[in-house]
């Protein structure tokens, strides 16, 4: 448990390196943590998501469900990632996404109450929350634009080249929904892929 939240403070303390031990102490009081098994839910679709959750370590994936009933794979989290539909935490409404482990996983939490409690009590909290929304909107925002301006074969060399670490813990099912391409498809792309 202590350790999970010592990988959060360093993530923290990287990104804000300003921040006093005194307040990094401050911070900790607040963090919970949860811990879950392969296939559990951090977030189910229809639910509020109540608190931030940054994994300690563990892989998990958002998804949706479109109107055929098919599980659509948006995104992989992994070590010293958060776990989070942001729209849904900030908002405080149902989210459209479900979050589930694709291994087991440890969370750190800090409730929306006590992120904005923290907020108070030092700018520098404030900077490393507008920091954090800036990174998510990015990634939002590439993801957008891959699916505009790239080709599938395109979508797959990224992912193999950005997401190394991810490439053999993700399923090939999950990644073909992820890259929104058919199975034959990913499976013609990797055999070009191998004689060139």
């Amino acid at each position: 448990m202590v350790a999970a939240v010592n990988i959060y403070l360093e993530s923290v303390k990287a990104i804000c390196p300003e921040l006093t031990d005194d307040e990094l102490a401050l911070f900790a009081s607040k963090l919970t943590i949860k811990e879950l098994k392969k296939k559990e839910f951090f977030l189910e679709a229809g639910k509020i998501q109540k608190a931030l959750g940054f994994i300690a370590n563990g892989l998990v994936r958002s998804f949706y469900i479109d109107d055929e009933g098919n599980e659509r794979t948006v995104g992989f989290y992994a070590e010293t990632d958060y776990a989070t539909h942001y729209h849904s935490f900030i908002v405080r409404q149902p989210s459209r996404y479900s979050i589930q482990c694709l291994e087991p996983a440890t969370f750190v939490c800090l409730s929306f109450d006590d992120l904005q409690w923290i907020y108070r009590q030092s700018p520098q909290f404030e900077r490393y929350g507008r920091l954090i929304a800036e990174e998510v909107l990015k990634r939002q925002q590439a993801r957008i634009e891959s699916f505009i301006f790239q080709t599938s074969e395109e979508r797959y060399l990224d992912f193999s080249r950005n997401k190394k670490s991810l490439f053999n813990r993700v399923s090939l099912s999950h990644l073909c929904s992820y890259l929104g391409i058919e199975r034959q498809s990913l499976t013609r792309i990797r055999q070009k892929l191998a004689h060139q």
